[in-house]
């Protein structure tokens, strides 16, 4: 109990579950979609199988009033928060190692610095661009590096370029739905924005689906599809919001290393993934430009250091 009254620690639980859960779901998500499933099909299952649990949950979750104005915002929040979020990154993986895939998602922050200049007029200052620059040296050695390959191990320029949009995807909703997303509680968010995905999403992809699961598919492969489902998606999603609560934005950032470190780790130990030089170095590069990022000063660090002058 003494844990659970402890919110801060709580919520380094939250982002540390989150993010090891999620790089746990690159080589699982990539083996069960060299075994029976596809792209189309895993984000189908991960969209619409999120939203049948958050629906289900949400009934034992305190009401919460949601206004007309505001469950029309969550199709936006839904299109670029997970349609095209989950598209492009689950596709991307499909195509790329699941290595790749995770040294991918740590640019995300980079995105939202960015975004957070063209949008919220964030000032970018030297420590920003120097960050940036890093961050695309390490991404764009990393393309390069897929783009000469002959073995999706090492990876391949199509997943990689997905699953960077998809963390382009991710910053822009973060930017533009923020402050719908602090008004309501994690199951109201999460079974509107997944309701919305999955309408989207159903339309084009049901009668895919329909052949692929109709045809044999081994035991283990729904195993790991519904770890995608059921702890990538559902719990994950729960947890990093939990956290998000909490900890500022850089805080959160920085468990985003954790992903590519659980993701490099299971993939070398089940053989779907090599780790090369270039990788190690793309790592180094990307890491870097991050961390300069999330620790440069905000327009509200600059103000409140000039009002203290």
């Amino acid at each position: 109990m003494h844990i659970l009254n402890n919110k801060p620690l709580v919520a380094h639980l939250s982002m540390f579950g989150a993010c090891a859960g999620w790089g746990l779901m690159a080589p699982v998500g990539k083996d069960a979609m060299t075994h029976g499933f596809d792209g189309i099909t895993m984000v189908t299952f991960r969209v619409v199988g999120a939203c049948l649990l958050f629906w289900l949950t949400s009934s034992f979750a305190p009401k919460e009033h949601v206004p007309l104005r505001d469950k029309l915002l969550f199709i936006g929040a839904g299109l670029f928060g997970l349609v095209c979020n989950q598209c492009c990154y689950t596709i991307g993986l499909s195509i790329t190692s699941p290595i790749n895939a995770s040294i991918v998602t740590t640019s995300m922050p980079i995105f939202a610095m960015l975004l957070s200049a063209l949008i919220l007029k964030e000032p970018i200052t030297g420590k920003k661009a120097i960050g940036v620059l890093l961050g695309c040296s390490g991404a764009l050695m990393l393309i390069l590096t897929s783009a000469t390959s002959v073995s999706n191990e090492v990876g391949d320029i199509r997943g990689d370029l997905l699953c960077l949009f998809a963390q382009l995807s991710f910053a822009l909703y973060l930017s533009l739905f923020n402050p719908l997303i602090r008004r309501y509680n994690v199951f109201t968010i999460n079974k509107y924005m997944f309701m919305w995905a999955s309408l989207m999403l159903l339309p084009f992809t049901c009668f895919h689906v329909a052949e692929v699961v109709t045809a044999p598919i081994p035991a283990r492969t729904w195993l790991e599809v519904a770890y995608v489902v059921c702890v990538g998606t559902f719990v994950c999603y729960i947890l990093t919001m939990i956290g998000q609560r909490t900890l500022r934005p850089t805080v959160v950032s920085v468990y985003n290393y954790v992903q590519p470190i659980v993701s490099v780790a299971v993939s070398l130990l089940m053989g779907i993934g090599v780790l090369k030089p270039a990788h190690a170095l793309a790592v180094v590069l990307v890491f870097s430009g991050v961390w300069l990022v999330t620790k440069s000063k905000s327009r509200r660090d600059m103000n409140r250091a000039h009002h203290k002058k």
